[in-house]
């Protein structure tokens, strides 16, 4: 069966078929600074709801404070082993000016009036001041998770292995990198790097449900 993606320079879907969960990375490996950066601008170039990206992302390379981490993420030794740990974290209520920014920004990159985009900021101003606190935080953590997918496929299209994880605990992990007084949360963290030759789970056979399984198609 032929595939559009595998027509791709980078055959994409072999890549997602190459990439897992690292459970061991190589502590003597670290990624240049092109492919930290392109990581990066995979992240930036994530999609997000309404385009307002309520997130913002901590890149840590700082052993010491790697070291602090491991212990609130259940001591697990990709946060020291990784070359980069990356720290999704979304905010945790937001106003008004999350969406003036936002409409700022357009403007200027696209050389719009202000005015042209009114209609825009009372429309998502109307879907999503409203919503208590709760929701907001649900919401905006739901955007970060976008971006952290996108690092994943970004990833494994450079072989560079990831662990997303959501075993950590929160509010230590908040605590640690200050989040709280940046009005954010953290949300999820992958840390990224190169897989060990010892992880054995390398070569386990990926494990998904069928296409019967998984699709409904209408």
């Amino acid at each position: 069966m032929n595939n559009i993606l595998e027509k791709s320079p980078v055959n994409y879907l072999e890549a997602l078929n190459w990439r897992y969960a690292t459970k061991k990375f190589d502590a003597s490996k670290s990624l240049s600074e092109a492919d930290l950066e392109s990581l990066l601008q995979a992240i930036q170039l994530s999609p997000s709801s309404y385009g307002l990206q309520p997130y913002v992302v901590l890149v840590i390379s700082d052993p010491e404070l790697k070291e602090q981490l491991r212990p609130a993420c259940w001591n697990q030794s990709q946060i020291t082993d990784a070359s980069h740990v990356l720290v999704f974290a979304n905010k945790k209520d937001f106003d008004q000016d999350l969406i003036d920014s936002y409409l700022n920004l357009v403007s200027k990159t696209r050389d719009l009036p202000m005015e042209s985009l009114t209609g825009y900021g009372e429309f998502m101003k109307s879907k999503l001041l409203g919503l208590d606190p709760e929701t907001k935080a649900i919401w905006t953590s739901h955007q970060a998770y976008l971006a952290a997918g996108n690092l994943l496929s970004a990833a494994a299209a450079l072989k560079i292995d990831t662990c997303p994880m959501e075993g950590f605990e929160n509010e230590i992990v908040d605590d640690i990198l200050k989040l709280g007084d940046r009005g954010l949360t953290s949300a999820l963290i992958v840390p990224v790097g190169y897989r060990a030759e010892e992880d054995e789970t390398q070569f386990y056979k990926k494990v998904r449900r069928t296409e019967e399984e998984l699709f409904i198609h209408l």
